[in-house]
């Protein structure tokens, strides 16, 4: 029997985990949920919520662990048998990392996490140079969102590494390097 595959991608902003997920979604033909997609898409909502998730976004904060874990089982929950799924970003935090074990181990999922590492520099300059294009508030705000990596991320990556699930990456290399390094890592080359 074919196992699902559950692939999570982490890292620091502007790292490429949504580039990475696209190139994985268009080799295997799995399916992506985008917390960032999520979280924008309840920022456009004029409601409570929406308007407290957008005023986050913006400020390049991370959203509280209960709408990112409610968000994620919401999803996961859904999902036929043997579907595999690529999440990325809903890990950014320690109770989200510690609920993405414990709901897979429950599930029985085979999972995998993908960290794509780079440098600090790395990140101010990607998202200098994504912020001209992409329209996004939260580019414009790369140093209270390496506080917020350092402070909650950091420590996720360390869960995920201590269960032995984490699959690390050099993220400072071209986007077709990378792609062949996690497809290789993921035994999909």
């Amino acid at each position: 029997m074919n196992k699902a595959r559950t692939i999570f991608f982490v890292g620091k902003p502007g790292c490429g985990k949504g580039t990475q997920a696209k190139l994985l979604a268009e080799k295997t033909g799995w399916t992506i949920i985008s917390a960032g997609e999520k979280f924008r898409d309840l920022a456009t909502k004029n409601t409570p919520v929406g308007r407290k998730v957008k005023t986050e976004n913006d400020a390049g904060l991370l959203q509280p662990y209960w709408l990112a874990t409610y968000l994620y089982l919401k999803e996961l929950f859904a999902l036929p048998d043997n579907s595999p799924i690529i999440f990325d970003g809903f890990n950014r935090k320690v109770l989200e990392a510690e609920l993405v074990l414990e709901s897979l181990k429950w599930l029985g999922r085979s999972f995998s996490i993908v960290y794509i590492d780079v440098s600090d520099e790395e990140v101010r300059h990607r998202l200098n140079e994504r912020k001209k294009v992409s329209g996004r508030a939260d580019d414009f705000a790369p140093e209270e969102r390496l506080k917020e990596y350092y402070e909650h991320t950091e420590k996720a990556i360390e869960i995920f590494r201590d269960a032995e699930v984490l699959i690390e990456v050099n993220g400072e290399q071209s986007f077709e390097n990378i792609s062949k390094e996690i497809n290789t890592a993921l035994s999909l080359s």
